[in-house]
């Protein structure tokens, strides 16, 4: 390789450039998660007699993260959880750059984002598991509510609620936690979310692997329709004499 030939390759590696990392999956799981919660609160408080929506969003959202589960095994690298999730040495290390608005951005999640990620699938978990054992006292119960005793179902009760209204903090941290980076540091999240691209020195995915994340998909699927309809016992039905 010649001198010149050199030069242009380091200058080039030097350079800031819109590389794709954020996959199609990664992107759809993100707004259909967003989507699923705004309705899981409107057929919740906003609107009467939407409990059967309710439910069957509730199985949706909880194939939402049944699929991420999967996909952070098997995604494109940035949605990979060993791409993000890191010890505590580096979230401490990131924290204490956080309010320099010349820091470096990071090309896929930053260390205390890979966390806050991993917080956000708990709740969503816990709460959309423990809807399975929940009901409306009048019509409708969730598939695994006649397994339980009465000290599980008061459990699953605090925590469908718990983990919802913790989640409505966590919203409100994620959104503000938006704005701060675009303001402060400069680092728009959202439109990347939106098209998968961040500026970055380094090389970004190469595609989104969709075959392999419909494959996930179907999965998934699977994994929530055994869970809500084939492992389930037949729910009793009362039997009235006239």
């Amino acid at each position: 390789m010649t001198l010149l030939a050199i030069i242009i390759t380091n200058s080039n590696e030097n350079i800031m450039q819109k590389v794709l990392v954020w996959d199609i999956p990664t992107r759809f799981f993100h707004w259909l998660l967003v989507a699923s919660l705004l309705a899981q609160y409107a057929t919740a408080e906003w609107f009467e007699n939407a409990i059967q929506w309710h439910f069957y969003i509730g199985y949706f959202t909880l194939f939402l993260v049944v699929f991420r589960v999967l996909w952070g095994f098997v995604g494109t690298h940035y949605a990979r959880f060993n791409s993000f999730v890191t010890g505590p040495r580096d979230v401490v290390n990131y924290v204490m750059t956080l309010f320099n608005k010349h820091s470096a951005s990071s090309v896929g999640h930053n260390p205390l984002g890979g966390w806050f990620v991993i917080v956000m699938l708990v709740l969503v978990a816990v709460q959309a598991v423990s809807g399975l054992f929940m009901t409306d006292d009048i019509f409708l119960d969730g598939p695994y509510r006649q397994l339980a005793d009465k000290e599980t179902l008061a459990l699953m009760n605090t925590l469908h609620h718990l983990a919802f209204d913790i989640l409505l903090y966590v919203i409100a941290l994620h959104i503000a936690a938006v704005i701060f980076y675009g303001v402060y540091k400069k680092q728009k999240l959202v439109p990347a979310m939106v098209h998968g691209k961040k500026e970055s020195k380094t090389a970004g995915i190469s595609d989104s692997r969709l075959v392999i994340a419909l494959l996930v998909a179907l999965l998934a699927g699977v994994i929530v329709y055994v869970a809500i309809d084939v492992f389930p016992p037949t729910p009793e039905v009362d039997e009235y004499y006239y």
